[in-house]
């Protein structure tokens, strides 16, 4: 008997039949309480990407509804089957039902931000499964300034711009994925050191997480139903950084006269393996 696969991708995800609708939710707790009551009972048949509470139109009786997203669409009917008319934290029965709306455009899934790639990956690989290292990480400002007659630049505002090269590192399934990123933040002051500094630790920050979800945008992981999870490779395009070995995008920077600054690749883990993301780019990487 073959036991039916799953494909579960790096990516926001997307269709109704990942999403369960909660309804008959009482008016007796703040938003924030249904919130983490929601998330922390329905993150027990899978892994979460959001969690919504919204108020009851004005024309019903006072209360809340909620819209919980799985990754996975095994996941997301496994709890509507479970929770549907059970009083799970409160007096009243919730009602639970797999979201039906259908939308008329399909749009292409959005880029998983880097944590929530971090923690896909914990919950299906393990926390030892896999692992990340920073091959290149370098500061490429005022590169694309463009000069005048003079010889002077025409650029008249300033920035703080770096690319990262990360790679993931799937050992046991014998898989490597690298990801390329470029962030910047505009200077309002050049000549203000705090504010080079703040904003250089952002940049270099922004761009290691972009680049780690990169690197986790082209694995895809096929999930059957006893649990067992297969890995497969699928580049969503060819990147400067697929192709080429550490001393050949090491050339290349040199080359295009950037200054090289090569990272201890002793260590387990990168300088930067602690660092939180910022809420509004949440979605967009």
């Amino acid at each position: 008997m073959e036991l039916a696969a799953e494909v579960v991708e790096f990516r926001v995800p997307v269709g109704s039949e990942k999403t369960v609708f909660v309804w008959n939710i009482s008016a007796t707790v703040s938003e924030e309480e249904i919130s983490h009551s929601l998330w922390k009972i329905f993150s027990e048949f899978g892994v979460l990407y959001s969690v919504r509470v919204c108020k009851n139109a004005s024309v019903t009786e006072p209360g809340y509804y909620a819209l919980v997203k799985f990754f996975s669409s095994r996941d997301a009917l496994r709890a509507q089957q479970t929770c549907n008319k059970q009083r799970l934290f409160q007096e009243s029965p919730l009602k639970v039902c797999l979201c039906t709306r259908q939308k008329e455009f399909r749009h292409e899934a959005q880029k998983l931000n880097s944590v929530k790639c971090q923690d896909l990956a914990n919950h299906y690989l393990g926390f030892n499964g896999w692992s990340k290292r920073i091959i290149a990480l370098q500061n490429i400002s005022g590169l694309d300034e463009q000069e005048n007659d003079d010889g002077m630049a025409q650029t008249q505002s300033y920035s703080v711009k770096y690319i990262c090269v990360v790679e993931i590192v799937l050992r046991d399934h014998g898989l490597c994925s690298r990801g390329i990123a470029v962030a910047e933040e505009l200077l309002e002051n050049r000549k203000d050191p705090l504010e080079f500094v703040l904003k250089t630790e952002k940049v270099l920050k922004y761009a290691v997480q972009k680049a780690v979800s990169d690197a986790f945008q082209k694995i895809i992981l096929v999930v059957l139903e006893n649990g067992k999870v297969a890995v497969q490779y699928r580049p969503v395009q060819e990147a400067i950084g697929e192709s080429l070995s550490d001393e050949d995008l090491q050339g290349l920077i040199q080359v295009n006269d950037l200054s090289w600054m090569p990272c201890n690749l002793d260590e387990d883990e990168e300088p930067f393996s602690e660092i939180s993301l910022y809420e509004e780019l949440e979605e967009g990487i």
